[in-house]
């Protein structure tokens, strides 16, 4: 039986435990692909709306890599000043190979981002096209390491479909290291018919990041966070117990709604379910 003392030092140590659960805070961002019009006519004005909505941190898309340092460092001025965050930043090819990783990697140590996403492969032909693309991707993460960067893969639905028996989503996490971030984009699985939950329990501790992107059958892309098929609370508890989800991040390609009022009420429709 316990003593008094050791009850009360158990139901303290209990309480701590709850607390510490209780205060595990995921952060939540907004890939700027979502307002992508908006962010090409007023970078600043845009990162500022997005702020305001209440957004944790941003992802900034390709067209980021054009930037000069100078304005990367007047971007995270800003940033600081609104005290958000860029969690991460959306990449083509030319960020893993040859002086495009230096460059990448300047823009992003400036930014504060700690990953350099590759948001798409482009075509690639067979099986061992893919595994081309993981070496490219584990290459680039050898070259990111050093900076306290990590590279990362964002798969669309053409990861899902079978070639040669497999999937080229499984060959990319088969073929390159725990280093590589497997950027989940739930909407593409959904609309695949693949389980986003067993995805992330097949790949533990690397789905660092999520894009939670609805999908339903009458509307595609276009509904809004929660509207559509996805089991959210599922793949929520699945990414924070297994996957090692760090951020979150809204992304949306359009709706019936103009695309800073979408962004702002996919926010809100997240808060209400966390």
């Amino acid at each position: 039986m316990l003593s008094r003392r050791s009850f009360l030092a158990s139901s303290a140590a209990l309480s701590l435990v709850s607390a510490a659960e209780k205060s595990k805070h995921i952060p939540v961002g907004l890939e700027l692909y979502s307002v992508r019009n908006e962010l090409k006519e007023d970078p600043m004005g845009t990162v500022r709306s997005v702020a305001k909505m209440g957004y944790e941190g941003v992802e900034f898309y390709a067209p980021y890599f054009q930037w000069t340092p100078a304005y990367a460092k007047e971007m995270r001025t800003l940033l600081d000043g609104l005290g958000i965050r860029c969690f991460s930043t959306h990449n083509g090819m030319a960020s893993f190979k040859d002086d495009g990783v230096a460059h990448a990697i300047e823009l992003n140590t400036i930014l504060g981002s700690k990953f350099i996403v590759l948001a798409s492969a482009g075509k690639v032909e067979g099986i061992d096209g893919w595994k081309k693309v993981a070496e490219t991707l584990t290459q680039g993460a050898e070259a990111m390491k050093p900076a306290g960067l990590r590279s990362g893969y964002h798969n669309h639905s053409v990861e899902f479909v079978e070639i040669e028996g497999q999937r080229p989503l499984e060959v990319l996490a088969a073929n390159t290291t725990k280093d590589v971030m497997l950027q989940l984009d739930v909407g593409t699985a959904l609309e695949m018919k693949y389980d986003p939950i067993a995805w992330i329990e097949k790949n533990p501790g690397r789905i660092s990041s999520l894009h939670l992107k609805d999908w339903s059958p009458e509307n595609g892309y276009k509904t809004l966070f929660g509207e559509g098929i996805g089991p959210w609370k599922k793949v929520l508890a699945a990414a924070e117990k297994t996957g090692g989800a760090e951020y979150y991040l809204i992304e949306q390609e359009g709706s019936r709604f103009p695309p800073l009022e979408t962004a702002e009420r996919c926010l809100a429709a997240y808060r209400k379910m966390v």
